[in-house]
């Protein structure tokens, strides 16, 4: 009986341990730490956080955009709510911070996911 409880109690706190791990949030801008250019992000694995400065230059529809700074354009996806409010101007500065998304099919193509918009 006493290695019964023992073991419950210790699979119970197993599973908090556990569960406190995953909801520690994560500092994103301290991840990203210096700023990637487009065409260092082109070459990173998926997944990667980046911080990129550069320019907003069109709305490509569907949340998508196409973002700009020295090295090349990449295409940027921005969900509404983190524009807060604020229009969208053609070549406006911003600073993104988001993950790197690859996807192989058909031919390799790189986004950003953007998390976090600065203007």
């Amino acid at each position: 009986m006493k290695k019964m409880i023992l073991s419950i109690v210790s699979a119970g706190a197993i599973f908090v341990a556990m569960n406190s791990a995953y909801a520690t949030p994560v500092n994103q801008q301290a991840i990203a730490g210096k700023v990637s250019s487009v065409q260092q992000v082109k070459a990173l694995k998926d997944d990667t956080i980046v911080q990129l400065k550069g320019k907003i230059v069109r709305d490509l529809g569907n949340e998508k955009y196409e973002f700009k700074d020295q090295t090349g354009n990449i295409v940027v996806e921005i969900d509404h709510e983190l524009w807060h409010g604020k229009p969208l101007h053609a070549n406006q500065p911003v600073t993104l911070i988001g993950e790197v998304d690859v996807e192989y099919q058909p031919l390799k193509k790189v986004e950003i996911d953007v998390q976090q918009l600065k203007f």
